[in-house]
């Protein structure tokens, strides 16, 4: 049976009140028996109240260790890839060896100039063809549908060609595409025929663009757009490296088919013309050439820039020749790719 026990409180207001508490005999064995049980209850009942109090705070579980997660390397610098292709008239053909073999490699330019024959390419390029739709096109093409005769002759600036029919062509094969609507972002270069300045096409009537960068002076008739006069664009930029630049490229891969002047026979007069341009802007080329990351030179020293029956020749040549800088092209590519974003490599 539990007894109820006074607090020690209430025994003290019982004391000052006069109450006293009952005193027993030393020798009556109940009464002390009593008095220690009386002494423990208190006791006992606070080690009771204490079992039911607040729990002492524990430590938290120790969470159980999660697995090693391993690190992925970082992905690889997005880079932009330049195709700058060069004039040098019917030797533009292998320009299509060039793209042929870049593609059976995987490498994909994303941003694609072209300077006079180099301009025809980079538009059918840009518009969507492909490496090999470029060839079947090169194969079926009749040179005759590109020359339209100025008649009588010589009628403004001595141009033998007007360049509609050049203009028409590329525009058929391009769907009527402008430059801005092109798959590939494309840059056409040309000359102001006034103040002699470098034009860079990014918007506009392609197949204009590409008659104005391949107006050869005394070949073709000047082009008149918007009040100026413009003529081919190797006069200022043989091959149009800075101009891939200036449209955002990071690596620029140049494809310079300009023959050595000692190596070529000046047949007829087209032929001493088209030597004269090729002449002109040698140390303009190479001057432009040195800021490029990789030069791809196809090897034609004896075709000459009329001769359109040695265009199988000329693609295969742009093959080798891609083939021959593949390593050096893969490495600077891959060291690029390395370097933190945002860092500008000096050219």
């Amino acid at each position: 049976m539990l007894h109820a026990v006074s607090p020690p409180g209430l025994s003290l207001a019982r004391r000052a009140n006069g109450c006293h508490a009952r005193h027993f005999p030393l020798n009556d064995t109940s009464h002390m028996k009593r008095r220690l049980f009386l002494g423990a209850a208190p006791a006992a009942l606070l080690l009771g109240a204490c079992s039911f109090g607040p729990k002492p705070a524990t430590a938290p579980a120790t969470a159980p260790a999660t697995t090693p997660v391993v690190a992925n390397p970082a992905p690889p610098r997005p880079i932009r890839i330049g195709l700058a292709l060069g004039g040098g008239a019917a030797r533009g053909f292998a320009h299509i060896g060039v793209i042929k073999a870049l593609e059976a490699q995987g490498i994909h330019p994303d941003i694609v100039t072209g300077t006079s024959a180099g301009s025809v390419v980079a538009a059918l390029y840009a518009s969507g063809m492909d490496g090999f739709a470029l060839n079947k096109v090169a194969l079926t093409m009749d040179e005759a549908t590109i020359a339209d005769w100025a008649l009588p002759f010589g009628t403004r600036f001595g141009g033998w060609l007007k360049g509609e029919a050049l203009q028409n062509y590329v525009n058929r094969l391009v769907k009527q595409k402008p430059i801005e609507s092109m798959k590939l972002p494309l840059g056409i270069v040309a000359t102001d025929l006034q103040s002699g300045e470098r034009i860079l096409f990014r918007r506009g009537n392609t197949g204009q663009a590409v008659r104005a960068s391949s107006s050869v002076p005394g070949v073709f008739q000047p082009v008149s757009i918007s009040g100026h006069d413009y003529v081919d664009g190797g006069l200022v930029e043989p091959v149009p490296v800075d101009a891939a630049r200036e449209m955002g490229a990071d690596f620029v891969i140049a494809v310079n088919i300009s023959a050595d002047p000692a190596s070529q026979k000046n047949g007829g007069q087209s032929g001493v013309l088209l030597q004269t341009t090729a002449i002109m802007g040698q140390s303009i080329n190479r001057m432009a050439l040195a800021r490029a990351d990789v030069v791809i030179r196809p090897d034609l020293p004896d075709m000459a820039g009329s001769d359109f029956t040695s265009r199988n020749r000329a693609i295969l040549a742009g093959e080798v020749a891609t083939a021959a800088v593949l390593p050096a092209l893969r490495d600077k590519l891959a060291s690029l790719r390395k370097q933190p974003v945002g860092t500008v490599v000096a050219q």
